[in-house]
């Protein structure tokens, strides 16, 4: 008996410690970095490149950006050094929701799904009095909780792997059908679970698996030849592992590289696309700047579809986050600026790409 419930407080500490990890998991908006915040919102763009990268001989950040019809990058390594202008595969985390969101609306253009429709439309569900819509998952207003315990997390923490690898489909299924809610706009509360929701929302629409149907839009109707569900491989090392047909694929699983996430964001900028425009429309104030946010240029105002919203800096962005990765996509649709910084270094290390890329952008602002 006392074996047993050793046993037993033992596992509910490692499913405490999980979720502790997995708080900040796919993405998030977590300032991490070694400076005083004061000290960090006082330098300059390449201050903060310099010390991110100062004795790190495995660093490899690649910096894009697209000012007055034109598009640049480079490539950085230890201590700043510029290195040889590559193309490396990247895993862009959250990023990928911005990817999901703009399959939703090019789903609504076509008259597949509308905003307002509720999730049990489309997805097999027990009979309840309320369920979310579509516009409250891609809002973060749903409800939802950023992620919920499911068991292959625990085999996952102790092998340091993915958080969410081994999360089903049925899983989620599961886990929805048991979670209550009120018919209200809930606060803003970021939701790797409600984006993985909406993905299976999306695979009831088309009738296909999720990775088939991201992979095909990303090739046939962005035009993108080098962006694609992650495989677990690439040029760099320790990317994050993914089962087939995971669930949680749409909230942060997908890799790319700089030449493409700058294509990416020039059609963000054009109308080449016009539901992509859509989703960058405010569906809700959310008002999530923290006062330290606010020191570091970190604004969310309102959100879009999965898309943030910085009204005073006129800057539309998103960022990402895996174990060893994190990444900035931000754009000013009016003066056709954007800014996609891609790191192989993990969110919590030094200074974020989303601290240098609302830093860079600004600047090329002013």
């Amino acid at each position: 008996m006392k074996i047993h419930k050793w046993r037993k407080k033992k596992m509910l500490m490692v499913i405490l410690m999980i979720m502790g990890f997995v708080a900040a998991g796919v993405g998030g908006y977590i300032i991490y970095g070694s400076y005083k915040i004061n000290e960090l919102s006082k330098m300059t763009f390449e201050e903060m490149l310099d010390f991110t990268v100062k004795n790190n001989k495995d660093a490899v950040i690649t910096v894009g950006i697209i000012q007055n019809g034109k598009t640049t990058y480079k490539v950085y390594g230890e201590n700043g050094m510029e290195l040889p202008q590559e193309e490396h595969i990247y895993e862009i985390g959250s990023v990928t929701k911005t990817f999901t969101t703009a399959l939703l609306f090019k789903s609504i253009s076509e008259g597949k799904v509308s905003l307002d429709d509720s999730i049990d439309e489309y997805l097999d569900l027990p009979e309840k009095s309320y369920y979310p819509t579509i516009k409250r998952l891609v809002t973060h207003t749903s409800g939802y909780k950023g992620s919920y315990f499911e068991m292959p997390m625990v085999a996952n923490f102790l092998q340091g792997k993915n958080d969410f690898n081994g999360i089903s489909g049925t899983m989620l299924i599961n886990r929805l059908s048991k979670i209550n809610l009120n018919d209200s706009d809930y606060s803003y509360r970021y939701s790797n679970f409600g984006m993985a929701t909406l993905g299976a929302v999306l695979e009831q629409i088309h009738e296909e698996d999720y990775t088939a149907l991201m992979n095909a839009f990303v090739r046939e109707d962005l035009g993108l030849s080098n962006t694609k569900v992650s495989e677990s491989s690439g040029d760099l090392d320790n990317y994050w592992e993914w089962s087939e047909s995971d669930a949680y694929i749409p909230a942060g699983g997908i890799l790319s590289t700089i030449t493409d996430m700058l294509a990416y964001v020039q059609t963000q900028l054009s109308n080449r696309l016009t539901y992509l425009s859509l989703a960058h429309e405010p569906l809700t104030d959310i008002n999530a700047s923290s006062e330290m946010y606010q020191k570091m240029g970190i604004h969310m105002d309102a959100i879009g579809a999965g898309w943030m919203i910085d009204n005073g800096n006129n800057i539309i962005w998103h960022n990402g986050g895996t174990g060893n990765y994190n990444s900035y996509v931000g754009f000013d649709k009016d003066n056709q600026i954007g800014v996609v910084i891609l790191s192989n270094l993990p969110p919590k290390y030094r200074i974020p790409t989303t601290v240098m890329g609302i830093e860079l952008l600004t600047s090329l602002q002013n």
